[in-house]
């Protein structure tokens, strides 16, 4: 399946044959300090920047109705973002995982997008859809 929006995530998440856990990154966009002016001139006209992971959470795809869903609670920890980046966890025997089991794999994305090693994971703009980084 395509995933070309945050719906499509949820759906495909829906259809697994083990039930899912998704995680996801709140990620902003920031200059670092050491930038050179042509990098200054390239963010300030919205090109550039670092990834600076905000916040994380893990849902079960059941847990959210919509996108817009995310984006409200997002917004209750006071952080702008400009993507979020999603993963998938399976679970087994018919078990989602659960957030204690989604806590180190959560860090370890959380962990590789500081690293700039994003590749993984899908990223969603502020509306809902896929973009590609890069």
């Amino acid at each position: 399946m395509n995933i070309s929006s945050f719906d499509d995530l949820l759906q495909a998440a829906r259809a697994q044959s083990e039930p899912q856990r998704l995680l996801f990154v709140f990620a902003g966009v920031e200059l670092p300090e050491d930038s050179t002016s042509a990098q200054r001139e390239g963010f300030e006209a919205g090109q550039g920047g670092a990834l600076v992971p905000l916040m994380c959470v893990d849902k079960r795809p059941e847990e959210l109705a919509s996108f817009a869903e995310l984006v409200q609670e997002s917004s209750q920890f006071g952080h702008d973002w400009g993507i979020v980046f999603a993963a998938a966890l399976s679970g087994t025997q018919h078990q989602a995982p659960t957030s204690e089991e989604a806590e180190a794999p959560l860090q370890h994305m959380v962990e590789a997008i500081k690293r700039g090693e994003h590749a993984a994971y899908i990223p969603f703009d502020t509306q809902g859809q896929a973009v590609q980084i890069g």
